[in-house]
């Protein structure tokens, strides 16, 4: 039962894949802000459900300290994301998330006194630099494309931005837990979320917001929203079973699980080409599981 944190975070490697492959589809037809918001409100009846199984815990100032600051960064990683996808290629955007993993080898170390194993940090590296050569085909200038890109492609440099404060929203997080349970805390952060988020997503979705109902927007977002559903909670009971790095290096495999998506649904080519960022994924997460 020790690694037991490793199912629940394969489940939310699994669900985020899942959400976002139905969110990209969504997003070829739908305001991204809506989708985005439509996502999250989706996902609030089944916490508000989970909130109700669980005893209320008792809270203190570093549950609402960890929170509050948590929000605005998890808002601004939204808004950038959405703008990162939306202006760049995605083989120069989404190899940088790869660099979470990275980041919480420190941010987690500074916030909570967390420490890493020297295996455990290899099996993070390999998992981030796994990550970071899935898209190495796109790579038409070679491996170091996407950083020599910054300069031209503002979505390349929102995304190290976004990958950065998801490593400080992720530890955040953790502590809030700590000071709470997780079950409490996916669904109170959550229901916040969705609320400070919704002037953003009705202002730059103004202009569909009159036909929301009738021209499909929310039945779109109804299997992302299920999904995410089951990333937050797989996501939250996990890493309140394990150091902050291990568990979000293990849910990186998200990006491993949507190239197969990408290839099955989407009809990507270049699978093949893959291996080896997929080799090196498979072995951090080996490593990361040995090293517990």
């Amino acid at each position: 039962m020790e690694n037991v944190w490793v199912l629940f975070a394969l489940v939310a490697a699994f669900s985020l894949a899942t959400s976002d492959a139905f969110t990209k589809k969504a997003l070829a037809a739908y305001n991204e802000y809506l989708i985005a918001w439509l996502r999250l409100l989706m996902t609030l009846p089944g916490l508000c459900i989970a909130l109700l199984l669980v005893p209320l815990p008792a809270l203190d100032k570093e549950f609402f300290v960890a929170s509050l600051v948590a929000l605005p960064f998890e808002i601004t990683a939204m808004i950038l994301y959405i703008k990162a996808l939306k202006l760049s290629p995605l083989s120069l955007t989404l190899p940088f998330l790869s660099l979470t993993p990275i980041f919480l080898i420190i941010v987690p170390h500074v916030l909570l006194g967390e420490t890493v194993s020297m295996q455990g940090t290899m099996g993070v590296l390999l998992i981030a630099a796994g990550g970071y050569m899935l898209n190495l085909k796109e790579f038409k200038r070679g491996i170091f494309e996407p950083f020599l890109a910054i300069r031209r492609e503002k979505g390349s440099v929102y995304m190290i931005v976004v990958a950065l404060i998801f490593s400080i929203t992720s530890t955040l997080g953790k502590k809030a837990i700590i000071h709470s349970s997780p079950l409490f805390f996916a669904a109170s952060y959550y229901v916040a979320l969705a609320v400070f988020f919704a002037p953003v997503a009705l202002y730059k979705g103004r202009g569909d917001l009159k036909e929301l109902w009738k021209n499909g927007t929310v039945k779109a977002a109804l299997l992302p929203g299920f999904f995410h559903l089951l990333m937050i909670i797989s996501h939250m009971i996990a890493i309140s079973l394990t150091t902050v790095a291990y568990m979000i290096s293990v849910k990186r495999l998200s990006l491993l699980i949507g190239v197969l998506y990408g290839h099955l649904f989407f009809k990507e080519q270049g699978i093949r080409d893959r291996f080896a960022g997929s080799a090196l994924m498979l072995a951090g997460f080996a490593l990361i599981v040995l090293s517990r």
